[in-house]
């Protein structure tokens, strides 16, 4: 594997994470790593680092590294600071370039062929990745590695806990909002996003509800996901 950097690395792990094929507490070996990119266990270690400062993996002394397991609290936190972002991405008034449009149009049909295909790690990853795409489409690039590492941080709580959320039903969603913004109707668009985000968080914490050892859990899963097309 060419050109093969400690940054590439950890950004294979979080789409890994976004497609939920590297699950909460699972572990990840560094000698397994290095054979899987062809590079030295240095490499991985620095990659693992990175991914450490983001939040997403933990060493843990004499056993290695593992996926973190997020609590309830940190879930509800992600949560929230995605509707924060999120609303603020689409609390810009005015009638969205018709390019914009026809990118989200593009990723929600994506998204429909990935649910009605067996491929589900690509439809976990679609899913996820229609709200960094919301953000690249309207402007707002500076926020796409901020509300990617939000997502997946999401994208871990619900794999913890079991969301009870449908792919069928987010992708409905995901509509409704693309259609408001077709309309202009910004305001609309954006309580529509609000909801969507909590419709998923109830959805999870449901579960957090009905199994409260959820947190003390510890146990659980890299090739790249195959996308239909580039959707960016």
């Amino acid at each position: 594997m060419t050109d093969v950097t400690p940054t590439t690395i950890a950004a294979r792990v979080v789409e890994a994470i976004l497609a939920q094929k590297l699950a909460p507490g699972e572990r990840l070996g560094e000698q397994q790593l290095a054979e899987n990119f062809g590079v030295s266990r240095t490499m991985v270690r620095e990659a693992l680092m990175q991914l450490q400062a983001r939040g997403f993996v933990e060493v843990q002394s004499r056993r290695g590294w593992y996926v973190v397991e997020p609590s309830a609290e940190e879930a509800r936190d992600a949560f929230a600071a995605r509707r924060i972002i999120e609303a603020g991405i689409l609390a810009e008034s005015g009638r969205p370039l018709s390019k914009v449009i026809r990118k989200l149009r593009e990723h929600i049909a994506d998204e429909k062929r990935a649910i009605a295909g067996a491929d589900a790690a690509t439809r976990a990853f679609l899913l996820a990745d229609f709200h960094v795409c919301l953000a690249d489409q309207m402007g707002h690039r500076l926020l796409c590695d901020v509300l990617r590492d939000l997502t997946a941080r999401t994208t871990l709580a619900a794999t913890l806990f079991q969301s009870t959320h449908e792919a069928g039903q987010s992708c409905a969603e995901h509509a409704a909002i693309v259609a408001a913004l077709e309309a202009g109707e910004m305001k609309r668009a954006r309580q529509l996003m609000l909801d969507h985000i909590g419709n998923v968080e109830e959805a999870l914490e449901a579960e957090v509800a009905a199994s409260p050892a959820a947190d003390e859990r510890l146990r659980a899963t890299l090739a790249p996901v195959a996308l239909p097309r580039a959707t960016r």
